[in-house]
C-alpha cells in the first residue's frame, strides 16, 4: 500500500453560502478537516426510489431532468472536532450513498445532499454522526490505497460487510478546473447536510470548501453488493453503468453545527 504526500491545499475562499442567507445566525464550527482523493460514481435513478429518504420541506434536486444517486469514497484527514484531535481518528475512510436535494428558505433554494448510508471505520465516529447528526453511519473493516506515478493517479477503497466491497478508479495525473454549468459542478457543489429525523422535522448543517480540481478519468471498477449494503431497493446498481465516474482532488472543508427545520 502506497500513500503519497497530500498535496497542501490552494489558497482560496471558502463559499460560506449559509452566512449570506443567515446574516444574523453564525454557525459554530463542529468539525474541520480534509478530503481527499474523492472518487465518485454517479447513477440514474427514479426519485420514487429516494421519496422515503426525502428529509422534512426538502425536494429533488435535479440535473438535466436526472436524479443522481452517487457513491463516494474519500480519506478524511487532519480531522479535529471542535478543535480538537481525537487519538487514531484522525485518517480515516469513508464511503457513502448519497442524492441531492433542495430546501427552499424565504425564496432563496439552498442545495444540499441527502445520505443513505455512510460507513467508517471507527465506532465512535458512528456514535457522534448518529447521535449528534442523526446520520445513518455504520463501522465496518475499511482500507484503502492510493499510487500515483507521473502520468497517473489511481485510488481504491474497499470495505467488509458479508464480503469485501472495493471502488478503484484510475485518473491523469494533470488536474483540471470544474466548468460553470457542469455535471461535476452539480455533484461537488451542495453545501449543505439534511437528515430525516422524522415526518416533520430535519437536521440541516453547513458545509464548507473552495471549488475543487478534478482528474480525467481513465477506467474503473466498481464491485459492490449495493442490495446487502443499502437495501434491495438498491439492488439493481450492481449491474447498472454509472453515468459518470470522476475524481476530485478534495481540499480543506468545515462542518457547521446542525440546526432543526
Amino acid at each position: 500500500m502506497t500513500t503519497p504526500a497530500v498535496c497542501k491545499p490552494q489558497k482560496s475562499y471558502l463559499r460560506i453560502q449559509y452566512q449570506s442567507l443567515l446574516p444574523n445566525v453564525v454557525k459554530k464550527t463542529f468539525l474541520k478537516a480534509e478530503w481527499r482523493k474523492l472518487a465518485m460514481a454517479n447513477y440514474s435513478i427514479d426519485k420514487k426510489i429516494l421519496d422515503k429518504y426525502l428529509p422534512y420541506k426538502t425536494e429533488h434536486d435535479l440535473w438535466n431532468a436526472t436524479c443522481y444517486v452517487s457513491l463516494v469514497g474519500f480519506m478524511f484527514l487532519n480531522t479535529r472536532v471542535k478543535g480538537f484531535r481525537i487519538p487514531f481518528h484522525t485518517n480515516f475512510e469513508e464511503v457513502n450513498l448519497r442524492f441531492y436535494v433542495r430546501y427552499n428558505q424565504g425564496g432563496t433554494w439552498k442545495r444540499g445532499v441527502v445520505f443513505i448510508k455512510e460507513i467508517v471505520p471507527k465506532p465512535a465516529l458512528t456514535f457522534v454522526a448518529n447521535t449528534f447528526y442523526g446520520e445513518n453511519y455504520e463501522t465496518l473493516p475499511m482500507r484503502h490505497q492510493w499510487e500515483t506515478t507521473k502520468d497517473s493517479v489511481r485510488v481504491e477503497y474497499s470495505w467488509k460487510s458479508l464480503r469485501w466491497n472495493s471502488f478503484q478508479l484510475s485518473a491523469r495525473a494533470n488536474t483540471s478546473s470544474i466548468r460553470e454549468g457542469s455535471e461535476e459542478e452539480f455533484i461537488t457543489e451542495h453545501y449543505w447536510g439534511y437528515t430525516r429525523i422524522n415526518d416533520n422535522k430535519t437536521s440541516e448543517y453547513g458545509v464548507e470548501h473552495p471549488r475543487w480540481l478534478v482528474y480525467t478519468t481513465k477506467d474503473y471498477s466498481i464491485d459492490v453488493d449495493f442490495g446487502a449494503i443499502y437495501g434491495k431497493e438498491f439492488d439493481f446498481l450492481k449491474k447498472e453503468k454509472p453515468v459518470s465516474v470522476f475524481l476530485a482532488e478534495g481540499s480543506e472543508i468545515i462542518v457547521k453545527q446542525g440546526t432543526m427545520i
